[in-house]
């Protein structure tokens, strides 16, 4: 089953930076990674992730530069900031508070109703 983009949106910009948290990387990787760490069910539209990558470095929360590739294409490389930092942590706190409210508003038992 995939994940659909509607239970995402939102947080696009919290979960490249939680990318950019293990280490600096460029886009096609991190939707590599991401499709890895979610067993293929989730994959970012390249233009989301560009449009996400240009509204993050205008905030102030990531850097970008060009890789010097030798032998291959040369990469935009994104790195996060202290500002980018403060900004993941505080979209994954809005992240578990709001997965707090929709599992106290699903809750239900095998039987479809309310527990």
């Amino acid at each position: 089953m995939s994940i659909t983009a509607d239970i995402i949106r939102g947080h696009t910009e919290t979960i490249i930076l939680a990318s950019l948290m293990e280490h600096d990387s460029y886009g096609y990787q991190i939707n590599k990674d991401i499709l890895r760490k979610t067993d293929n069910r989730y994959e970012l539209k390249e233009a989301t992730l560009y449009t996400a990558f240009r509204r993050l470095e205008q905030a102030g929360y990531i850097t970008a530069s060009w890789g010097d590739e030798k032998g291959g294409a040369r990469r935009r490389y994104y790195s996060i900031t202290q500002e980018g930092r403060k900004a993941c942590e505080q979209g994954l706190l809005e992240w578990k508070e709001a997965k707090a409210v929709i599992d106290k508003l699903l809750e239900l038992d095998q039987c479809g109703e309310k527990s």
